[in-house]
């Protein structure tokens, strides 16, 4: 779908194949249709409703989409049951105007959606990606971020080209009642003149806002403090949707 102008794309919505309270949330594109005024158009494949939310995917508007296979290829909170990658690719190519699509592994442990990207890669602009990374080897996120690295340094943008990685250090680990939380610094949201980050009273926050800044160099990188945030079990990103304009 090569886009002329401005439209509202109403991916079905099942709370992450998780939950049952999903039928109001499901509801909201129509609201905005009417607030915004904006043609609505609800994607279909294989004549069902996709199934698609907004973190499970990053892209650099040039062509090129990040995302996990445990997110969408996953028997586990499957969301579109019986798709395949190259159905989701010939998905991204209508829908989104895809032309390249990088496939990561595993998304951060303690993530509710089984695997969302925006909790660990992130483009900051159409040739770099930030990616979360976990030095301590006995955490259970260095092996899974690891591969995600591999992949990352081996894979290329719409043009062919590498693309410039840059490592995020994680948090240390964010526990309620027994339960690891998916705290990352990944979750960031880009508005027009500000970076919005969730910060945990971590050593790394400075460092990872450092990094954002430098990467970032027109926008304000403003730090959320986020460790009670996440006991909704996400943060800025996952709470928030940007309008492309």
């Amino acid at each position: 779908m090569t886009a002329k102008k401005r439209v509202l794309l109403d991916w079905h919505f099942n709370a992450w194949a998780k939950y049952d309270n999903w039928k109001h949330d499901d509801k909201i594109p129509a609201c905005v249709e009417k607030f915004l005024k904006l043609p609505r158009i609800q994607p279909i494949y294989k004549n069902k409703r996709v199934v698609l939310e907004g973190g499970s995917i990053d892209v650099n508007g040039k062509g090129t989409l990040i995302t996990t296979e445990e997110c969408l290829l996953s028997k586990i909170q499957c969301r579109n049951p019986g798709f395949k990658r190259d159905d989701y690719e010939k998905i991204f190519s209508q829908y989104l105007g895809i032309s390249n699509v990088i496939w990561l592994e595993n998304g951060i442990v303690g993530d509710d959606t089984h695997g969302h990207v925006d909790d660990i890669t992130r483009f900051v602009n159409a040739t770099t990606v930030v990616t979360a990374v976990e030095k301590d080897k006995s955490d259970p996120n260095h092996p899974l971020l690891r591969e995600n690295v591999k992949r990352l340094k081996a894979a290329r943008d719409q043009s062919g080209k590498q693309l410039n990685v840059v490592e995020l250090p994680m948090p240390k680990p964010v526990i309620f009642e027994g339960q690891r939380l998916p705290a990352s610094y990944a979750n960031f949201l880009i508005a027009n003149d500000l970076v919005l980050v969730p910060t945990f009273n971590d050593p790394n926050d400075r460092i990872a806002l450092n990094i954002l800044a430098e990467l970032f160099p027109k926008q304000d990188v403003v730090g959320i403090y986020s460790s009670d945030f996440v006991w909704g079990l996400g943060t800025i990103h996952c709470a928030s949707q940007q309008e492309i304009v």
